[in-house]
């Protein structure tokens, strides 16, 4: 690594990886070496659609691992796909920024942040919601809004039949689950960054007549958090055409509703204020219908942290805690009873 340019590696050629290429492409601060699939058509697709990016075709995960140009590695596999390359790259000692899930439940997923843990290799997770501009603006008024009350939060997304007939998506097996572990993810994971974690939560999940898969297309729950709060939490990929998510936290001085980049701000005394601007996050038909800055954010944050020596802005560490109520909310909702975290 120069002083400034940081030289990454992915492993992964599926429907994100082009989302990678173009933040990528839009970087000063990191450049795009080996790249590596299974399939080899992947492979040549990829470099075909990214010509100016100077990647280059890696044989194998090992030669990744052992290439000392590579600075850190983009993991975009399924999750099912992992537990062997992030053995390999962490014996290497090769940083990992990985896509999120970090992986198919909470006990595999905590698994695989020891593993990296235990041999000193940074772990990060593209949980890139975090990375919104507005989201800073929303944490520097946190403190205005008092004390935590309520919560809202709704995902109300689309995908049509289509999406689900891909091999293995939508089902426990490769992908981890539904509607929560594959998309509104982001959003739970963005909430409990705002509210601190939940504690108690009761869900409704299933899946709905638009979709013929494995996991849920639908959830419902109620949630208390560790300071008392009580929230809602909506998620879907059956609420046609789909629209963006949104979070609501209400203060006791004020309430901040997050919705599609847009920051809307009402306090207790009247006034309003209106922050950030309105952005699309692939709520509807087409699922990579979002803007490449965020992930750019993340992985030129990430290669900084390689740099400096410093924990990275999401850890797989602190990406656990989604993977924990995501889990509590599948309990809740197969035993149908309340569960705590």
């Amino acid at each position: 690594m120069t002083d400034h340019t940081a030289r990454a590696a992915l492993i992964g050629l599926g429907m994100v990886a082009p989302t990678y290429g173009d933040a990528i492409a839009k970087s000063e601060a990191v450049t795009l070496g080996p790249v590596f699939a299974r399939s080899a058509d992947a492979r040549r697709g990829f470099l075909d659609a990214h010509p100016g990016l100077g990647a280059v075709e890696a044989e194998s995960v090992a030669a990744i691992a052992d290439d000392d140009s590579v600075d850190f590695v983009i993991l975009t596999t399924p999750p099912n796909a992992r537990a062997e390359i992030i053995d390999v790259l962490s014996r290497a000692g090769k940083p990992i920024l990985m896509e999120k899930p970090v992986e198919r439940d909470l006990a595999a997923a905590t698994a695989l942040v020891e593993i990296c843990e235990t041999r000193d290799v940074p772990l990060g997770i593209m949980l890139q919601h975090r990375a919104r501009p507005v989201v800073a603006e929303l944490r520097g008024v946190m403190a205005r809004l008092g004390t935590l009350r309520a919560v809202e939060v709704t995902v109300p997304w689309w995908r049509g039949q289509s999406y689900y007939d891909e091999p293995g998506r939508g089902t426990y097996a490769r992908d981890g689950g539904g509607v929560m572990i594959s998309q509104a993810i982001h959003t739970m994971d963005l909430m409990l960054s705002l509210t601190g974690p939940a504690v108690e939560v009761t869900a409704m999940a299933g899946t709905t007549g638009f979709h013929e898969m494995e996991a849920e297309d639908f959830v419902s729950a109620g949630l208390r958090f560790e300071n008392g709060a009580l929230g809602q939490l909506f998620a879907a990929t059956a609420s046609y055409p789909g629209a963006g998510e949104v979070i609501t936290l209400h203060g006791a001085l004020g309430s901040a509703r997050l919705e599609a980049g847009r920051l809307h701000l009402s306090w207790q005394d009247g006034g309003t204020e209106v922050l950030g601007t309105a952005a699309a996050s692939g709520a509807g038909a087409d699922p990579m219908a979002f803007t490449s800055d965020w992930h750019r954010t993340v992985i030129e944050d990430f290669a900084g942290a390689v740099r400096e020596g410093r924990a990275p802005m999401i850890t797989g560490r602190s990406a656990l805690g989604v993977h924990a109520l995501i889990a509590a909310l599948e309990q809740s909702a197969r035993e149908g009873r309340r569960v705590a975290l």
